[in-house]
């Protein structure tokens, strides 16, 4: 189960205060989120982990009451009954021979009262079955607790890994939306001091109108940008749990912490850590166990205890509380119980075995599989991060590069040596270059969100 320290229980108890406090004048919740506070919204209120939290209970009650196979049987029983047709085979078999010699009969060949048509018994048994099998059987309920667990774990950090990549992915269009509306001021500052110009007669009035021009043709981009961020950002708000119609406003930054990573000392120390890997593991443990306790039961025979009373009443006609009137047809059993035919190789339970034998050597085969392509995937990962950061340094050359060529173009154009077809090269030119370093941070990121997943660990703490 995933622990919460006291400081991260405190930021979330004020995070949930946040949609109270936070209102639009026409009443919509406006809720800033923090990367971290998002997914701690969705670790309590998402439907993904809840789902998953309740089969987890389930397995852990299974779990907590696996012992109960060692509970004793306990059975009881009334039965008062009324006969149709008396019957006897003594009388049948004596009497003919008394009578031929007495001319009288002396076993009754029917019931001589409506009483005693009727007969009472009662019953009370205990059974307690004993075998090695069971032993195995609560072993493999406590284990696949533990793979519930581990399935558990494994939903809630890929819920944290998908979270954080949407948070950051939702941030990048915020951010290139405010490079687009920067440039959108630009060309409306452009447009004015081109009117403003046309007026005192320095420019002509092509230069006026292609300046307005520009600065109208930004505008519908900027508003397709702004409702298709907010629809993501609804979008966003329902994944987490939150209610329909609260509006987000995400705060942050994507600016990674570079660190060194060495794809074959990562695969030694933490390779074995992957959620993949452990479920894999922790299954094959189940089946081993299942199979040990079918192999149980099949080779080692079963002990069976058994008592049962069962008080019969020998005249309902005469008192029930006389205890002369009742007599005990119940015992006391010890049996030894062996399926033998479980033990030939072609019974069901030995095909079961068999089965179970085969689907072990999947698994172990699946194991191999994943922990060949988790290397894989790492190494990849290490390569794709090391050329990121490369990526990331070139463009930060190139915005440098780019403002420079931006802000001597743009003092040339305001002294008119220079075009606005130019100006507007350069501008184009560091826009590309800051969304060029926007998506490079992000790819960094997602691919270490990605590498941190595959080795269930927090590389920032190699730091």
């Amino acid at each position: 189960m995933k622990k919460y320290s006291v400081a991260a229980a405190a930021g979330m108890l004020a995070f949930a205060a946040l949609p109270l406090s936070a209102q639009k004048a026409d009443g919509a919740n406006v809720v800033t989120l923090t990367v971290e506070q998002a997914v701690s919204y969705a670790d309590s209120n998402s439907r993904t982990p809840k789902s998953a939290q309740i089969d987890l209970e389930m397995k852990k009650r299974a779990a907590d009451y696996s012992w109960n196979v060692l509970i004793p049987t306990v059975s009881a029983s009334g039965t008062f009954s009324r006969a149709n047709q008396y019957s006897s085979m003594y009388a049948d078999m004596l009497n003919p021979l008394y009578e031929a010699l007495t001319h009288q009969a002396v076993i009754p060949t029917d019931y001589s009262s409506e009483g005693d048509r009727w007969s009472a018994a009662g019953s009370l048994g205990v059974s307690l079955n004993l075998s090695l099998a069971y032993i195995d059987s609560i072993r493999a309920s406590r284990a696949a607790y533990e793979a519930g667990q581990l399935t558990w774990e494994q939903t809630e950090k890929q819920n944290e890994l998908n979270i954080r990549k949407l948070f950051y992915g939702l941030l990048i269009q915020q951010e290139n939306l405010s490079v687009q509306e920067t440039s959108l001021e630009n060309a409306r500052q452009r447009a004015a001091q081109a009117e403003t110009n046309f007026k005192n007669g320095i420019v002509p009035e092509i230069a006026r109108l292609q300046a307005q021009v520009s600065y109208e043709n930004q505008r519908p981009n900027i508003d397709k940008m702004e409702q298709t961020l907010s629809q993501q950002l609804d979008t966003f708000a329902f994944l987490l749990g939150m209610p329909v119609g609260t509006k987000l406003q995400l705060q942050g930054k994507i600016e990674p912490a570079f660190i060194q990573l060495n794809a074959d000392d990562l695969y030694e120390r933490y390779g074995g850590n992957n959620p993949d890997v452990l479920s894999l593991k922790k299954n094959i443990d189940i089946m081993n166990m299942q199979l040990h306790a079918l192999d149980f039961k099949s080779y080692t025979p079963a002990l069976v205890l058994g008592w049962t009373t069962q008080p019969v009443l020998s005249d309902v006609t005469y008192d029930w509380k006389d205890s002369d009137n009742w007599y005990d047809s119940g015992n006391l059993r010890l049996t030894v119980a062996w399926t033998l035919s479980d033990m030939l190789w072609f019974s069901p339970a030995r095909q079961q075995a068999r089965d179970l034998q085969s689907n072990i050597r999947k698994l172990e085969l699946s194991l191999e599989t994943v922990e060949q392509n988790n290397e894989m995937q790492i190494r990849k990962a290490v390569d794709s991060l090391e050329q990121s950061h490369q990526a990331i340094l070139s463009s930060s050359r190139s915005i440098t590069l780019a403002q420079r060529s931006y802000d001597m173009t743009s003092i040339a154009y305001r002294n008119g040596t220079t075009e606005l077809l130019d100006l507007r090269d350069t501008e184009n030119q560091l826009n590309l270059a800051k969304i060029g370093l926007l998506n490079e941070q992000y790819n960094y990121m997602s691919y270490m969100l990605d590498l941190e997943y595959m080795l269930n660990t927090k590389l920032g703490e190699e730091k």
